[in-house]
């Protein structure tokens, strides 16, 4: 899985940076994708705890907490 460059570099711009190397942009990725997987990891595991095969938002919103 790979997050396209150009949301990352924003925000980074949007975090108040005036420019932004493409190493700091692949590092953003590879942070975020990580986070991302154990984000989708909590909110699967929230749905089986309910007895659901189906991920709903409140299991992405309880695995973020």
């Amino acid at each position: 899985m790979s997050l396209p460059n150009a949301p990352i570099e924003r925000i980074i711009r949007k975090a108040g940076a005036e420019r932004v190397s493409e190493e700091a942009v692949d590092q953003l990725r590879f942070a975020l994708e990580d986070l991302g997987e154990e984000v989708a990891a909590d909110a699967v595991n929230m749905a089986s705890h309910a007895g659901r095969n189906t991920v709903k938002e409140e299991d992405v919103e309880i695995a973020t907490q």
